[in-house]
């Protein structure tokens, strides 16, 4: 988790101090915004501070929606500041749980790599590739660094190209090749005398901030609302202009699988859907001054939902339920024919 606003012109003292009182103001998006807070923290050198923030989580009576990416975000903090024996047990623990988020998996590889535990980190990358890619023909957006951290580890490494490093090389679009990205080599390149070489190396940093650049632009999901049986009948009494855009609950549902598969085949990446309630939708309505009957909100309030950590992956994964709340698996309800 990094804080949505930039680096360089935020007082993260300040900011973190903000989003710790929004959190008491909103305690449904507590764990997203001490989140944030905790990365303001780490971003201010307050490193105990923001572990005091993760513990808070860890120790919350509510239940989180990922705690494996809080203990993660916590190891990869703990051993910034010494504490390399917690860090490890917590990292330890994240990787015998096994998370179906990609997002713990990288974050405690990443933290094994930057103290040089480069074969813990290659075996955490393997491991999360196995567990979540195995017998799946399209690897999700989210799963995309996996494979990339993994194909690094691995040039570091000196090891020879495998099937999931050769995976990784076909996800990956930059101009500049993954091998060539990862190249060891490089930093020698930084220190030469001869202009090829450092033109050639200029090129290799503009296409990978040009990657970095494009998954900065998409930080959540594009995501498409979605409304339960039990909301969209108490939103359409409450407003009844809406039903335009709602005639009936099942094609709501059919019209959310048609326009992921529209978005989809247009070739964009990282989709997702969010769940929508009434009185959710109506404080959002509130915040920008609107009536909640007027329809051009409902695209709004479901990027505003994305951003704030609410978007479910679509599709959902080999054998999981429907997005639709059916209790039956996606490729026997709305992922049929898929």
């Amino acid at each position: 988790m990094r804080p949505d606003t930039s680096a360089e012109y935020v007082d993260h003292n300040a900011e973190a101090a903000r989003l710790e009182r929004t959190a008491g103001l909103y305690p449904e998006d507590a764990e997203h915004l001490l989140l944030q807070a905790a990365a303001h923290l780490e971003l201010a050198d307050d490193r105990p501070r923001a572990t005091s923030l993760y513990d808070r989580l860890l120790a919350s009576t509510t239940p989180l929606e990922n705690p494996f990416l809080v203990r993660a975000l916590k190891a990869a903090n703990l051993w910034e500041y010494g504490h390399e024996a917690e860090a490890g047990a917590i990292i330890t623990g994240v990787r015998a749980a096994a998370p179906r988020d990609p997002a713990p998996w990288v974050i405690v590889a990443e933290a094994l790599e930057a103290h040089d535990e480069l074969e813990a980190a290659q075996e955490t990358f393997t491991e999360a590739a196995v567990h979540l890619l195995t017998d799946v023909p399209e690897p999700p957006y989210a799963t995309h660094p996996v494979l990339f951290g993994r194909h690094r580890v691995r040039r570091m490494l000196g090891l020879s190209h495998d099937n999931w490093d050769t995976l990784a090389d076909t996800l990956h679009s930059s101009p500049v090749s993954l091998d060539e990205l990862h190249d060891p080599k490089r930093v020698w390149s930084l220190g030469s005398d001869n202009p090829a070489e450092l033109e050639a190396e200029i090129s290799r940093l503009r296409a990978e901030l040009g990657t970095y650049r494009e998954a900065l632009s998409r930080p959540f999901p594009v995501a498409v609302l979605h409304w339960p049986a039990a909301e969209l009948t108490e939103l359409l009494a409450a407003y009844p202009s809406l039903s335009s855009e709602y005639p009936s609950h099942e094609e709501h549902l059919t019209t959310i699988e048609s326009s992921l598969r529209e978005l989809a085949a247009s070739g964009t990446p990282n989709l997702g859907i969010v769940t929508g309630t009434v009185p959710s939708y109506e404080a959002f309505a509130a915040s920008e001054l609107a009536s909640p009957s007027d329809a051009s909100l409902l695209p709004q309030y479901a990027t505003t939902l994305a951003a704030r950590g609410r978007a479910e992956t679509w599709p959902p994964e080999r054998g999981a339920g429907c997005w639709c709340g059916s209790g039956r698996a996606y490729e026997g309800c709305h992922g049929g024919g898929a």
